[in-house]
């Protein structure tokens, strides 16, 4: 595991931080993939080899990308990833989010934590106005975990990505920065 220097995290929490992807994950990260392909199923995956990572860190370093790497604050553990993508500027003001996450780490809150880290950066550091989130409708834990951090259901999308060689169905779960503002006040 490689210990991260302060100015590397990005956002953090007591539990859990978020940094930016560097070379020196690579194996870690590889490793971790590799590890959790069971979990990914038809819902896609995380880079799982070396060609892969290397094309995640290219994508990471475009303005349109945000993203990040999930980490327990205990012992540097890395426990997935989250990224911001499609960030649209202008009068949009928003992006697209998705996640993986690496076992053993899985239903113990780390991710709800990480997405909360990332909502927090998406509207304070980069002033986004919405975040949106595509799920498969049988992804019962993924909209779970939206659903934990008050993203509202705004319909299906038939056909949206290709996975896996097929065209999937996706859910669009939304997030606004006023309604993420004022869950935090009531949490307060």
């Amino acid at each position: 595991m490689s210990q991260r220097r302060p100015a590397d995290v990005v956002e953090k929490s007591r539990r859990v931080y978020i940094a930016h992807p560097t070379k020196r994950d690579r194996e870690e990260f590889i490793t971790a993939a590799r590890r959790s392909r069971s979990l990914f199923g038809s819902f896609g995956g995380a880079p799982a080899d070396d060609e892969e990572y290397a094309e995640y860190l290219q994508r990471s370093k475009r303005e349109d990308r945000a993203c990040f790497l999930l980490r327990r604050i205990e012992d540097d553990a890395l426990i997935g990833t989250i990224n911001l993508g499609e960030i649209i500027r202008f009068d949009l003001q928003s992006a697209n989010v998705g996640y993986n996450a690496f076992l053993p780490f899985t239903g113990q809150g780390y991710m709800t934590n990480g997405l909360d880290l990332v909502l927090r950066h998406a509207f304070r550091t980069l002033k986004l106005h919405r975040v949106e989130a595509g799920i498969q409708p049988h992804n019962e834990r993924s909209i779970a975990l939206v659903k934990r951090c008050n993203f509202e259901f705004e319909g299906l999308s038939r056909r949206l990505v290709k996975i896996g060689g097929r065209w999937r169905d996706h859910e669009r779960w939304a997030i606004l920065k006023e309604d993420w503002q004022a869950q935090r006040q009531t949490n307060r």
